[in-house]
């Protein structure tokens, strides 16, 4: 495993952990930052991109 992968296998723990807390406190933004962690999580143990790559990817999507 290398280190992108366990930086995303991490996003997605962290992710889940700020749903939990927000589903816990009615924290409707800590719910959404974690699935948003989730999600790049995933992306970045299936594409082996560091985070920043993926984010800047996204941010192109609502550009176009």
């Amino acid at each position: 495993m290398n280190n992108l992968e366990l930086e995303g296998k991490w996003n997605r723990v962290k992710g889940a952990v700020k749903q939990k807390y927000g589903d816990w406190f009615d924290d409707e933004q800590a719910f959404a930052d974690g699935k948003f962690d989730e999600i790049v999580g995933k992306m970045q143990e299936k594409s082996g991109r560091t985070r920043e790559q993926i984010e800047d990817e996204i941010r192109n999507w609502k550009e176009e």
